[in-house]
């Protein structure tokens, strides 16, 4: 029977493996394809296309768009979109701007409680990547500010913590539309953290394809109830490990795969959708 992971980071969002790793990594797992789909940015998918040419290992493209409804966090996974399309690395550049001064707000917050960053120190953690809280954290403990990541978020930088800045995000219905006009399958992330569920009715009405069912968050249970949603709204259904590498060493490539059949339903779906 064939796998896939379909949640991977890589060095060009807030990951820490090269596309090279990647690749190696998944087929020490015996994946036969996986998802890239990194935070606001496409600029990974082509690399790990290369890494995996003359490899047994399918490469979807995708992106994991961030998004604000009513003051949470929304993450919005868009698969086998043109990730060469202009507006869309248009409106990605704005993402990445706002990132940035995002940086610089956290810094002087945690300069006013007396944690001296210097923003530079975050954006050479983040090297190549798409900057953001977990390069803040990486830095933080780098610098020994903290001792490590899980202390940066739970004291400092978590939703609820003194150095908190809420960055710039599209609205749910603008990630969902933007994925779709550049010939993607929208799909909500680890639904589990959306607060009610009627809110991803509303996310269906804006044009939702696909629920991630399928996370390491998500107990049987959770899993269940996802699984009949997306029966009852005739949506796609995904899964994958949201491996970080190294940043969250704890989860690992393949630790949760499913099975490729949810690859080719992917598949038809955008066949469908391109007609």
């Amino acid at each position: 029977m064939k796998f896939a992971d379909l949640h991977l980071h890589t060095v060009y969002s807030d990951g820490t493996y090269t596309p090279e790793q990647l690749v190696r990594e998944s087929q020490k797992v015996g994946l036969s394809a996986i998802a890239v789909v990194d935070h606001d940015t496409v600029e990974g998918i082509l690399p790990v296309i290369e890494a995996a040419r003359d490899e047994d290992l399918e490469v979807l493209p995708g992106i994991e768009l961030s998004a604000e409804y009513e003051d949470s966090e929304v993450h919005i996974l868009g698969y086998l979109l043109d990730y060469q399309n202009e507006e869309l690395k248009a409106r990605l550049d704005i993402l990445k701007r706002n990132r940035f001064e995002r940086i610089y707000k956290i810094t002087d917050k945690l300069k006013a409680i007396g944690l001296s960053l210097n923003p530079q120190t975050v954006f050479d953690v983040a090297g190549r990547g798409t900057v953001g809280r977990l390069h803040v954290a990486r830095a933080m403990a780098k610098e020994g500010l903290v001792e490590n990541v899980f202390e940066a978020f739970q004291k400092y930088i978590g939703d609820k913590g003194p150095a908190f800045v809420l960055g710039f995000k599209f609205s749910p219905k603008e990630a969902i539309q933007l994925i779709t006009d550049t010939g993607g399958i929208p799909v909500l992330a680890h639904p589990y953290t959306i607060p009610d569920d009627r809110i991803i009715l509303k996310f269906i009405e804006y044009g939702l394809m696909g629920l991630e069912a399928y996370y390491p968050e998500h107990s049987q249970s959770m899993i269940n109830f996802y699984l009949e949603l997306a029966r009852n709204n005739h949506l796609l259904v995904t899964g994958g490990s949201d491996c970080h590498g190294d940043a969250k060493s704890e989860v690992k490539i393949g630790s949760l795969r499913v099975p490729y059949e949810l690859v080719e339903k992917l598949k038809e779906a955008k066949l469908s959708t391109d007609k």
